[in-house]
Formats: structure tokens, sequence, C-alpha cells
């Protein structure tokens, strides 16, 4: 039997641990001992599978809680309340939460699966989830599209809705291991790993862009062509654009995941550039205007 893997020391995190910091400790850990970070390193490849079954499960309420009562044995937890039941009523309520003084599972498990019992009776335990992760990049994750999977030596084809996010858990029902007996098959759960290959920071379906504007378009007003991942678009620049001055440009966002037609915003921020290397002529135009200014300002 493989030794018993605490899910919570995994990922760096005691019981009491909520749903946003299981997340977040996962993504973390996820990044840092990701396959395609760590080529051959088979050490980094074992700690990634592991911190993907321990956000499987700890990310699940009603399989953390089958664990945090269970244990190791959480997967039987189902069939041995079961048979607690059918031997006189008592169920998992009778025990203490694994680690807890005075539980000592093997036992019960061996008394409720084990034995002269175990094999009068042919029980059907349901099929292993599978994990797996997916490399793409933002440009990928903009549009719906398909890829395939190779899971245990069979090709999974599925669709990618766009929007998903980076370190965002999909699950696919039914494509895990074979069930035995009547048992249904296991589930696949799919993590997505998205490398940022644009000039874009994206904050769910919002992306914020810095674009450079030369001093005069900021002081003079202008126009300026701007790259979204949906092509081309021209913007006017108003007159006396401030440097970190911001312009949102609606629906030019990332989209919306899962609703199609829907799309964030792209949030321009303006870097004024200021001249460099001026001509003596240059030099000469900036003294009178600055004269000018002073002119006007002391006259006011």
């Amino acid at each position: 039997m493989a030794a018993f893997i605490d899910y919570y020391k995994v990922l760096g995190l005691d019981k009491n641990a909520t749903d946003d910091a299981i997340k977040k400790a996962y993504r973390k850990l996820a990044r840092k001992y990701h396959p395609d970070l760590n080529p051959g390193n088979t050490e980094a490849n074992a700690t990634f599978q592991q911190i993907n079954e321990a956000n499987e499960v700890l990310s699940d309420p009603e399989k953390r809680k089958k664990y945090d009562q269970y244990g190791e044995h959480w997967k039987q937890a189902d069939q041995f309340e079961q048979s607690g039941r059918q031997q006189g009523g008592q169920g998992y309520e009778g025990f203490s939460s694994f680690g807890g003084e005075g539980a000592d599972f093997s036992d019960f498990f061996e008394q409720a699966f084990g034995g002269a019992a175990g094999r009068r009776n042919t029980r059907a335990y349901r099929g292993e989830d599978y994990q797996a992760s997916l490399q793409m990049t933002l440009s990928d994750a903009y549009t719906t599209h398909q890829q395939v999977l190779n899971i245990h030596d069979r090709k999974v084809r599925i669709t990618i809705p766009a929007g998903v996010e980076d370190g965002q858990v999909i699950k696919l029902k039914g494509y895990g291991g074979p069930g035995t007996g009547n048992a249904p098959a296991g589930d696949l759960y799919v993590t997505f790993v998205i490398r940022n290959n644009t000039p874009y920071k994206r904050t769910g379906a919002d992306l914020y862009l810095t674009v450079n504007i030369d001093l005069y378009t900021a002081v003079l007003g202008g126009e300026k062509t701007i790259d979204t991942m949906a092509g081309k678009i021209k913007l006017k620049i108003p007159a006396g654009t401030q440097n970190g001055g911001k312009t949102r440009v609606k629906g030019k966002g990332f989209p919306v995941y899962k609703q199609e037609g829907s799309f964030g915003d792209l949030y321009i921020t303006w870097h004024v550039e200021i001249p460099v290397q001026l001509t003596e002529e240059e030099k000469a135009l900036f003294t009178q205007l600055a004269a000018l200014k002073n002119q006007t300002h002391g006259n006011s």
C-alpha cells in the first residue's frame, strides 16, 4: 500500500485553511513544480502530481469533509458508512477524524471490508480520478478551441471555452479510471497553466496596457492606433493628457468565461515620452515657450 499523503502538508496548510487559501497555495505550488518548468526532474514531477491530488480533494467540499473524517480511507467512506449501518446502525459518527485520539481506521476497515465478509460480497468501487495539466498561451485562451490530451494511453478531445484562467481546474465527468462492478468511472480534472505571451496584463476579464505617446501629442492632442487582442483601433487623445493618465475602452478586454459575446474592458495607461537630444532650434523654441509661460503666469 502506498504511504499516506497528508494533503494539507502538501499544500503547506493546516486543517483550518479557507477555500481561498487552498486555491492560492495550489496555484503558487503548481507553477513552481510544473513539469514544463522542471524538465527531466522526476522529483518535481512527483510533487506536482501530489499537489494536483491534494487540490482535487481539498477544493471539493464533499471530498474534503470525507478526507477530514477518514484520512487515507476517505475514498471508501460511503461503503464504510453503509456497512456500519447494516451492522447495527453505526456509521462514522462513533469515530474521531483522522489523526485524532482513538482513531484506528485500519482495524475498522478490515472489519468492514476484509475477511470472509469481504470475500462473500463483490463490492462496486467508483473509478480513480485522473489529474492532467494543459499549458497554453493567453492568445490561445482568448478563443474557444479544441485540444487533445493523452490520458493513460487514451486520447481525449476537449473543448476549451474562451476566457479560462491560469490555475483554473475543470472537471470532465467519467473520463477518469474505470470503476469495478457496476460503479461509474472516475473523473478527469484538467488544470490550465497559461503563459502570457502578450503585452497586456490580465485581471479577470479586464486587460491593462501601457502605451507611449510623445510630448507634443500629449500637449496638443491627437490620435493613436492601438493594438487590441481583437485587432487595431484608433483612439483620440485629448489635449493636455497627463503622464499616467488612463483611458477605458469598453468591451475590448478578454472574453468572459462561458458568457459568449461578453468581454471585459481594456484600460490604457498613457506614458508621455520626454524628448531628448534636442536640436538648437528645438531648445530655442522650448526656451521661448518657457518664457511665454512665465510671462503669462506673472500677469495672471
